[in-house]
C-alpha cells in the first residue's frame, strides 16, 4: 500500500518539476502554453497506446481462459456419457 503512495509522489513530482521546467523557460507565453497541450497530448496517447496494450493482453488471456474452460466441459461432456451408457449397459445385463 505504502509503495503504491510512492509511486504516485514520484509521478507527481516528475509531472510538477516538467511543468516548472516548461513554465519557467526562456520562450513567450503563446509557445509555452503550445509545449504544455503538446506534451499533455503526447502523454495522453502514451497512456491511450498502454490501456489498449493492457486491453488487449486481457483479451488474449480471457480467450485462452474460455478455451480451455470450453475444453474441459468437452471432456467432462464425454466422460458423462461414457459412464451413463456403462450404467445403462449394466442395468440391462443385470435385468436380463
Amino acid at each position: 500500500m505504502k509503495s503504491g503512495k510512492v509511486v504516485v509522489g514520484v509521478l507527481f513530482g516528475l509531472a510538477a518539476g516538467a511543468l516548472m521546467g516548461i513554465l519557467f523557460a526562456p520562450d513567450k507565453g503563446t509557445r509555452t502554453r503550445r509545449k504544455i497541450v503538446h506534451k499533455g497530448e503526447d502523454l495522453v496517447d502514451s497512456m491511450e497506446e498502454k490501456f489498449d496494450d493492457f486491453l488487449e493482453a486481457v483479451n488474449v488471456k480471457v480467450e485462452k481462459t474460455m478455451k480451455a474452460a470450453d475444453d474441459l466441459l468437452c471432456k467432462a461432456n464425454g466422460k458423462y456419457e461414457d459412464a451413463k451408457s456403462a450404467i445403462k449397459k449394466e442395468v440391462k445385463s443385470n435385468l436380463s
